[in-house]
């Protein structure tokens, strides 16, 4: 009896151990599933860890883009390199006054820029802001107190009026209305006549459009020439000349009645003589005098003070070859002394009375030349083709006028006329020195 309560009791100890122990183990392994579990959920976690520290550390090292180098240039006759603009320069025009330089870019902008200090350090401008577009053509009024713009997106004529502050400088005011659009061509250039009768809009399909300057067509002109490369008018407002696929220039006369009123687009004249299409043409100060450059490699001096209505043709002076490319741009200096003639980013200067190559600058823009001008009191030669305004001197043209009157001055028999020119030879020797002088400095 004792014997069976010890095994009894045995069997309760023993049944016991084996209870604890299984339950000890259960517990264990409930803490390795519970201990891998956190393994497996963590790594991902530290996975992403790793590479969101990465990608920052790649993040920062990343370079920063760099905004676009403005194109170096220089050369002994640059005046000065006029840079406000933030994007590509498109036009550039005078005031008839020849105080100011107006100019349009791609960056919404049109700035107005003080003659007098072009050969400062600094260079100041007035800004005019196009809303919502940018202008690719701009023309001074010709009493300098507006200017007209050719809109891109708008693809319309738009007027603003400078008005004189107290301090000198101007504010600026569009128009309340628009041209109309009739182009359905892209427009190439636009004008206003000197005499303010009218104003005129050229595209490349041959149309020319003739304007009063309420915005009223009075005219439109087929040029016939399949393509125009350019058009403009006559520093005397009197004519509209366009140049082409053709290998010649065509100009017609506007003609007003004396009351002021509109009578009529008739045709003037001709320039006959390249063997191929013109690219440009330019007017001297006058309009007696006229250049043009073709595809045919050659640049010409004509003689267009003639009485057309009569049939005169005007008369060939000179022919030259020279360096060209698609879209050259001719520029004639207001005196009808020298020329200038862009080839993609370079410009060659011409005596219009030797017809000798008198400079030549290279890589003075980044980019295709877009405008060349003279300013009216042949001092300087400005041109376009990137964010910056190019300003030379004028040295070919003082050299010219120099040759021209010294010429002159063998001729002339009067005493009168011999003062006047021999003092005339003075002042140009004394501003060939001046700009020679800058340039050395």
């Amino acid at each position: 009896m004792e014997f069976a309560a010890i095994f009894a009791l045995s069997l309760l100890i023993g049944a016991l151990v084996v209870l604890v122990a299984v339950a000890v183990s259960r517990q264990k392994g409930e803490l390795s599933e519970q201990n891998e579990q956190k393994k497996d959920t963590s790594a991902p976690v530290e996975e992403n860890a790793a590479k969101s520290s990465s990608k920052k550390q790649k993040h920062q090292q990343r370079p920063r883009k760099e905004k676009p180098q403005q194109h170096t240039f220089s050369h002994k006759l640059l005046a000065s390199s006029l840079k406000n603009h933030s994007g590509n320069v498109a036009c550039l025009d005078f005031s008839s006054n020849g105080k100011y330089l107006a100019s349009c870019s791609v960056d919404r902008t049109i700035r107005i820029w003080s003659t007098k200090d072009f050969l400062d350090r600094d260079h100041k401008c007035l800004r005019a802001n196009v809303e919502f577009d940018h202008a690719t053509l701009v023309r001074f009024s010709p009493d300098s107190r507006a200017f007209i713009t050719w809109l891109a997106n708008g693809e319309t004529i738009r007027i603003y009026k400078m008005t004189k502050k107290d301090d000198g400088t101007f504010s600026f005011k569009a128009a309340s209305e628009d041209f109309p659009q009739k182009h359905k061509g892209v427009v190439i250039n636009i004008g206003i006549a000197e005499t303010g009768k009218f104003i005129m809009s050229a595209s490349v399909d041959t149309t020319i459009v003739i304007w009063d300057l309420k915005g009223e067509v009075l005219a439109s002109i087929n040029t016939n020439q399949m393509t125009n490369s350019h058009v403009a008018v006559s520093p005397c407002g009197r004519f509209v000349a366009s140049c082409g696929f053709t290998p010649d220039v065509k100009v017609w006369e506007v003609c007003f009645a004396k009351s002021g009123e509109f009578k009529e687009v008739a045709r003037a004249f001709d320039l006959k003589g390249h063997s191929a299409g013109v690219y440009s043409f330019d007017f001297s100060n006058d309009s007696r005098r006229m250049v043009t450059v073709s595809k045919d490699g050659t640049w010409k001096l004509w003689d267009t003070d003639v009485e057309y209505k009569k049939k005169q043709d005007p008369y060939l002076l000179r022919t030259v070859p020279c360096q060209v490319s698609e879209g050259s741009r001719i520029a004639l200096s207001p005196d009808g002394r020298a020329v200038a003639i862009s080839n993609g980013c370079d410009i060659a200067m011409y005596s219009t009375c030797t017809g000798e190559l008198e400079e030549e600058f290279h890589g003075v823009h980044s980019e295709e030349i877009t405008d060349l001008k003279f300013d009216v009191n042949n001092r300087f030669l400005v041109s376009s083709g990137d964010r910056a305004i190019r300003v030379f001197h004028n040295v070919t043209g003082y050299r010219a006028a120099i040759q021209d009157m010294q010429t002159m001055l063998k001729k002339a028999s009067n005493d009168g006329v011999r003062q006047r020119l021999q003092q005339q030879i003075t002042d140009a020797q004394n501003a060939l020195d001046t700009a020679l002088n800058a340039a050395n400095n």
